[in-house]
Order: C-alpha cells, then structure tokens, then sequence
C-alpha cells in the first residue's frame, strides 16, 4: 500500500512516468522504500535542497503510522 502511494506520488512529479519503480524492501533495520526513476528525473524527484524528497518522506511517514518506513532514492546512472 505505502509503494503503490509512493509511486502514485513521484508518477505526478517526473517527465518520463512509465519509468518509476518502487521496490518494498524489508531489512533488519526495518522497512525500505526503495524509488527508481529515469536519470534525467532524478533531479525532480530530490528537488532543490532535497524539499521534494523530504515531503514525499512526510507523506508516507504519515499515511504508515508508527511503522517507520525509510525512502531511499536510488541514482541509476552509478554502478
């Protein structure tokens, strides 16, 4: 439910839509959204000074409650 939101969310942000995935990840240290997106989006996505990441990180943390989900950007241009 939180990466289907989550990917609902980021979808209305980027220019190339079709290429956001959001992967449930679940960690030792709990659970991990993981957000991928075309490279040229990336930048939209984390917005300036990161305000776009960190409102996309409110949002989810307040539609999960006390579960403490992390979102984690991840930059598909480096290997």
């Amino acid at each position: 439910m939180l990466a289907d939101a989550l990917e609902h969310l980021v979808r209305g942000v980027v220019d190339h839509p079709d290429d956001v995935v959001v992967r449930d990840k679940q960690l030792r240290r709990g659970a991990v959204l993981e957000v991928r997106v075309h490279p040229d989006d990336l930048g939209k996505v984390i917005g300036r000074s990161g305000r776009t990441a960190t409102a996309f990180r409110t949002v989810i943390s307040a539609i999960a409650g006390n579960g403490g989900t992390r979102i984690d950007f991840v930059d598909t241009d480096r290997r």
